[in-house]
């Protein structure tokens, strides 16, 4: 998932990995693992869990685990495979991502917060398309 996950789209050197499980309260299932590898823990959300590397350890990764069948991970899908179908608007999300960095070098909720309202433009597109080409999450 992520932009490292669209051909053509400009992206920081961080993947973005999303992995789905049947009940993400199940941490049992999946925490231990993940943080085997180096990746602790980070935050809970409904529906969500988020990992990632802890400073000094550079994050090269992020490891999104959504519950399967979630809003949350359908809206990550859908965002990915639209903007891989779609050149102008990925083209159009990237010189946004470019300005936004450029603007909010030195903090990451300004350009987070930035890019929210194209995204949530380009999901109403993104439900559009989905509904006239019959797409489901895969």
């Amino acid at each position: 998932m992520g932009s490292t996950a669209v051909e053509g789209l400009a992206a920081k050197p961080v993947v973005d990995i999303m992995v789905c499980v049947p009940d993400v309260e199940d941490e049992a299932a999946f925490v231990p693992v993940i943080e085997g590898l180096g990746v602790p823990l980070r935050s809970r959300e409904t529906a969500h869990r988020y990992f990632r590397p802890v400073p000094p350890d550079p994050r090269e990764v992020q490891i999104h685990v959504w519950q399967a069948g979630s809003e949350g991970e359908r809206a990550h899908l859908l965002f990915r495979d639209y903007l891989r179908s779609h050149p102008a608007a990925r083209d159009a999300y990237a010189a946004m991502k470019t300005e936004a960095a450029r603007r909010y070098r030195r903090d990451r909720i300004a350009y987070n917060e930035a890019k929210s309202e194209h995204i949530l433009d380009a999901l109403e597109a993104a439900e559009q398309w989905a509904a006239a080409t019959t797409w489901t999450p895969g």
